[in-house]
């Protein structure tokens, strides 16, 4: 235990002197338009793997309440035994996409693949043999058309819809899995960037891992960027959208920029649905990193 917490404390007195140790360097930021190649002087083709979601690797991550026994309302996905997991242990997320298809509707819009793979790995817990806790894999189709639209002097550069499946890859009792029918909008003005993500859940005809799911994760999200020299803050809440019961979530990541594409990286969260085998869960965890983000 003391050596998770030594490794905590290394890691803060890295970010105190990361900017002396690292010099000055510039920080890489990037518009709507790079992001997702909106004007004519950012496509940059098909078939070219760019950044998607924060490349990211938290070697510390404490949860106020480890998921030891997760619960579905489906009883064949729920466990019967406790699991001995720590309150720290790592945790990492890779995150590609790549256009399929270029102006491919009446010249307007593009068709886009994106690949995100989340990770928590019990790497401090030798008891029960460092194993990863929780992987989930989310494939995602996307179609989006380039806007440029003043709305009471915020611009929206974009939007658009697609397919989304998320999964854990498990067997039973640990299985989770839902898929989903999206639509997106984002805005833009000088250095904020608001992505808007309300979905319908596809229902599976067949026996489902998580039939509430809806009701804890959300059925929306709102992604808002902010960057400020060479700090940027991503502030990401999910909502049931209930009146009556609401459930979500919320995740601060901050970002400090300290050489080019390396940033470090805080990121706090609080909710349910950290990760799919937590959809019903309520927590509230603090992890300490790098990123790779902006490349």
């Amino acid at each position: 235990m003391k050596k998770k917490y030594l490794l905590f404390f290394l890691l803060i007195s890295f970010i105190a002197k990361s900017q002396s140790f690292f010099g000055e360097d510039a920080v890489i930021e990037k518009s709507l338009s790079e992001r997702w190649e909106l004007d004519d002087e950012h496509k940059n083709g098909t078939f070219k793997l760019t950044f998607y979601k924060p490349i990211y690797v938290l070697p510390v991550r404490w949860s106020s309440d480890p998921n030891e026994l997760p619960q579905s309302e489906n009883p064949d996905n729920s466990f019967d035994e406790a699991q001995n997991y720590d309150n720290i242990e790592a945790k990492f997320q890779l995150s590609l996409k790549t256009k399929l298809l270029q102006s491919f509707l009446f010249g307007h819009g593009d068709l886009w693949l994106g690949y995100t793979q989340l990770a928590n790995w019990q790497v401090y817990n030798d008891p029960v043999s460092r194993p990863f806790r929780e992987l989930n894999y989310e494939p995602e189709l996307i179609v989006n058309f380039p806007m440029k639209i003043d709305i009471f002097g915020v611009d929206l550069r974009m939007a658009g819809f697609g397919f989304n499946h998320q999964s854990n890859g498990r067997d039973l009792p640990r299985s989770r899995s839902w898929n989903r029918f999206m639509f997106h909008a984002a805005f833009e003005k000088d250095n904020f960037q608001l992505y808007l993500k309300p979905w319908i859940r596809i229902e599976s005809p067949e026996t489902d891992d998580n039939p509430a799911i809806s009701d804890f994760i959300g059925r929306m999200e709102a992604n808002l960027i902010y960057n400020i020299d060479k700090h940027s803050f991503n502030l990401i809440g999910k909502s049931s959208l209930d009146l009556d019961e609401h459930r979500g979530s919320l995740e601060l990541n901050y970002f400090y920029s300290v050489k080019s594409n390396l940033r470090l990286h805080i990121q706090a969260f609080t909710g349910y649905g950290e990760t799919l085998i937590d959809y019903n869960h309520n927590q509230t965890t603090l992890g300490v990193g790098i990123s790779f983000i902006d490349w």
